[in-house]
């Protein structure tokens, strides 16, 4: 069996991050939002410059098999920070191998490292897998999501 590694995405990985926009693009169903803009390499690695931007990448045989973006939200009530998981996807032929627990693993040390005090992450009803995956390792919230428009902003 061939193992994988996680990695943490810096600026030097740009192309890993357009790797993982497509593995997105298909894990979502969503060509539009991945792939119609794409950003450029400069605007990418500014990006993963900065610490509270966290992409994370297994990579097995050379190949993307599963990424994570999430974002460190500092809180003004207190000095503590939240991460927040916007992203996660794993390639259809490695799902229900451990790459998707093995990616918010990894976070949760980087999470530990900045002293954060909690990760979160949603899920779409029906997304019985992810749902799944996420009570094994947390614990489940119900809550309602609103998209707020932002004037002349592309949807």
């Amino acid at each position: 069996m061939t193992t994988y590694v996680v990695h943490r995405l810096r600026p030097a990985n740009a192309q890993w991050m357009r790797e993982l926009n497509e593995l997105f693009a298909r894990a979502f169903e969503d060509p539009a939002a991945y792939r119609a803009c794409p950003p450029s390499d400069d605007y990418l690695k500014t990006l993963l410059a900065k610490e509270h931007v966290i992409v994370s990448v297994a990579v097995q045989d050379g190949a993307a098999i599963g990424g994570l973006v999430a974002y460190e939200l500092e809180k003004l009530e207190s000095r503590r920070s939240e991460i927040y998981i916007y992203d996660l996807a794993v390639d259809d032929r490695h799902r229900r191998r451990g790459v998707a627990t093995a990616l918010i693993e990894s976070l949760q040390d980087i999470a530990a490292e900045r002293r954060a005090d909690i990760l979160f992450v949603q899920a779409d009803y029906g997304d019985d897998p992810a749902i799944a995956l996420y009570e094994k390792m947390g614990i489940r919230e119900e809550v309602l999501h609103f998209d707020i428009p932002v004037a002349n902003a592309p949807i």
